[in-house]
């Protein structure tokens, strides 16, 4: 077993000069950056993960910088004692960015299914190879450059688009309202995202008028933490309503979160929530009360395929969320996940995740790297 001990943690913040968005009319521009995980044994075996995080003005280094007193720890243990090491980096007393935790074990599992030269998913239970897509917009300009680009998704292929707005109840009803004009006869669905950014006020009236245009959901209306206005929402509408998915990530209480009835389907990404360890519990958990998981995919490809590969391992998820235009996500992938003209995803075919990376690519755009080895 001697293989599978961590000789060598690499860690990278990446943060390269691609197209930039927003999500709401009160954001400045995103910088999106890579913090990626290189995870070496014994061996030779290596596990690879990659989680984002957002900011304005400036790149992120806090992820890369939460990871390092994280290492030590890690070196000479068996890469295979996942569990053991996602309780243990759980357990530090005082939270720390959760995107620490997620990427260390999404790269343990990855080099898990390596060793067995399987796909994740199949290494996980493999429910199924493809699954449907929706196109997850950034906001645009004006509801003209909306109808351009839901034309454009359609002919792309996609058959389910959710809006990113912003995020202001009167406009962002004018766009959907324009959008059904045209495109409400057609076979597509919508979601709307509003970054909880709603009033309870406003989140009712808007979840109506989403209800009566048949939207498939209304997400993040307000804060995740609003567990009673949630509550409350859900018993005043029909329209299925799911949270952002990034504030309320222990299991612990995401089923109390069930217990109150206060969302239509959990809403987390393993990038986030701790990992893959952790995010197929949640999942084992919404399945038992007969809900869904729609897992967040919005990053690098990397992070798309630890979701991916957990959706496509259990059948409860409906949709793999796919972040456009392609290219502002891509960057540093040889093989990055696109969805086909009949408007699905489908399973890398390699081992662990399945994503070949361009490591010169990777480290031209480095902002920081660093690592913890065997002395």
């Amino acid at each position: 077993m001697r293989d599978f001990e961590i000789e060598q943690v690499k860690v990278y913040a990446v943060g390269p000069e691609t197209e930039r968005f927003v999500w709401a009319s009160d954001m400045h521009t995103q910088y999106m950056t890579n913090t990626i995980v290189r995870i070496s044994t014994r061996g030779g075996l290596e596990g690879i993960a990659g989680v984002a995080s957002y900011s304005e003005h400036a790149f992120d280094r806090a992820v890369a910088e939460t990871i390092r007193p994280l290492l030590p720890p890690l070196i000479g243990r068996s890469g295979l004692d996942r569990e053991a090491t996602s309780r243990r980096l759980v357990n530090r007393n005082i939270p720390v960015a959760p995107q620490a935790h997620s990427v260390i074990d999404i790269a343990l599992w990855d080099l898990a299914a390596k060793a067995a030269d399987m796909p994740l998913y199949r290494f996980l239970g493999g429910a199924r190879d493809r699954i449907l897509a929706y196109a997850s917009t950034p906001l645009y300009a004006d509801s003209g450059a909306y109808l351009e680009n839901v034309a454009r998704l359609q002919e792309e292929g996609f058959r389910a688009i959710k809006f990113h707005c912003w995020c202001e109840r009167k406009r962002d009803m004018e766009m959907v309202r324009t959008v059904h004009q045209r495109y409400g006869s057609s076979e597509l669905r919508f979601m709307l995202d509003v970054e909880q950014r709603y009033s309870r006020q406003d989140a009712l009236v808007a979840a109506r008028e989403l209800e009566s245009l048949g939207y498939a959901w209304f997400e993040a209306p307000f804060s995740d933490l609003d567990l009673v206005g949630y509550q409350d929402l859900r018993r005043r509408v029909n329209i299925p309503i799911l949270p952002a998915g990034n504030w309320v990530l222990d299991p612990g209480l995401i089923e109390l979160g069930i217990a109150m009835d206060c969302w239509s389907c959990v809403r987390v990404d393993a990038t986030v929530v701790g990992g893959i360890t952790v995010a197929r519990k949640i999942m084992g958990l919404a399945e038992a009360h007969g809900m869904t998981v729609e897992l967040q995919c919005w990053g690098y490809t990397l992070g798309q395929a630890a979701n991916l590969h957990l959706m496509l391992a259990y059948p409860n998820c409906t949709y793999f969320e796919q972040p456009v235009p392609y290219p502002a996500f891509e960057y540093g992938s040889r093989n990055p996940i696109r969805t086909d003209q009949e408007g699905y995803v489908h399973a890398p075919t390699g081992p662990g995740l399945g994503i070949d990376l361009d490591w010169q690519a990777i480290e031209a755009s480095a902002l920081l790297v660093y690592e913890q080895a065997l002395s």
